[in-house]
């Protein structure tokens, strides 16, 4: 994850991923990841909030694959 969050950010992308201890413990969706800028445009925007880690990055994943982009190309 650190690999791509690395290339992103060399290429002008913002990326944060994060988990929220309080919605762990309720149960609800945890992790989130959000992108924006770079070769996203300024008007892609991508927020996902999910149960897993693993969830959040296959998002992330098929976000970029959608515009083109692929980190393992």
């Amino acid at each position: 994850m650190l690999e791509l969050m690395e290339w992103l950010a060399e290429r002008g992308v913002t990326t944060v991923f994060k988990v929220d201890g309080d919605r762990m413990v309720e149960r609800r969706s945890a992790w989130m990841v959000v992108v924006s800028g770079g070769p996203l445009g300024e008007d892609a925007f991508l927020r996902a909030d999910l149960r897993t880690a693993d969830a959040c990055l296959d998002s992330l994943l098929a976000h970029l694959e959608g515009l083109g982009l692929s980190p393992f190309a």
